[in-house]
């Protein structure tokens, strides 16, 4: 499948900064007709709604919460492209004395989230003439990160599971993608403690490639493509064969 950014109707989890912030930013420049900014606040948008007027709606969606995405999905009905960007990461090694609170906590946003928004759009998702779904997972999907091994068993888990939904999504056309990039320059990349990063763009702008191209996955910078280079055996013979 190949997907066209051109003329959608888009929804970014998390897009009022950062990943998600620039992924708005390059659907829009690639002629998306519309994105929804699902933030868990809605006065944090006021710059990309000042920037793009009336190509931007701002939703309130608190993925750590099923019934706040059941009700933004009641109010993006023309939603073609999903794009679950929002998650959290914590520093917990497996004998860190929150170990528990943060796997507990990564595993609500990253994991539960996914299937939480997966499961509400996917009936609009599926009346859509072309539609996809878009995961932001990470490298620390494939290795554990072990001062960030809670963040890394979640985005274990959620890689997981899009493999799960690349299957349950093809029959009913919807195109998966999963991301998964390396350190890149964000909040988040600050509190993981990362001196080098590649810019969000390279992650936003290998989203539309990757779409356009019909991939499963997308190693989008640098250090993530160093990770491709070693996984693509495997995966082409298991992941998707």
């Amino acid at each position: 499948m190949s997907f066209l950014i051109k003329d959608k109707v888009a929804l970014i989890t998390g897009a009022n900064r950062g990943i998600g912030k620039a992924i708005v930013e390059s659907f829009i420049q690639y002629g998306a007709k519309k994105v929804y900014l699902a933030v868990r606040d809605p006065n944090s948008t006021a710059d990309l709604t000042d920037r793009f007027g009336d190509k931007v709606v701002t939703i309130t969606i608190d993925v750590g919460n099923a019934e706040s995405i059941k009700k933004a999905a009641l109010l993006a009905q023309d939603v073609e492209v999903v794009v679950n960007n929002a998650g959290v990461l914590e520093v917990a090694d497996p004998l860190a004395d929150n170990v528990e609170a943060a796997l507990q906590h990564e595993f609500n946003v990253n994991v539960l989230g996914l299937i939480r928004v997966a499961k509400a759009f996917s009936p609009i998702l599926t009346k859509q003439k072309s539609a996809a779904f878009v995961q932001l997972n990470s490298v620390a999907s494939i290795k554990n990160f072990t001062p960030f091994t809670t963040y890394s068993a979640s985005k274990a888990a959620s890689y997981s599971v899009t493999q799960g939904l690349k299957d349950v999504f093809a029959p009913m056309g919807i195109q998966v993608l999963s991301v998964h990039p390396g350190p890149i320059k964000t909040d988040m990349g600050d509190k993981a403690g990362f001196d080098m990063a590649d810019s969000v763009e390279s992650v936003s702008e290998g989203i539309v490639s990757a779409l356009a191209a019909g991939e499963f996955h997308l190693f989008p910078d640098t250090v993530a493509q160093q990770f491709q280079s070693a996984y693509q055996g495997f995966s082409d013979a298991i992941i998707t064969a």
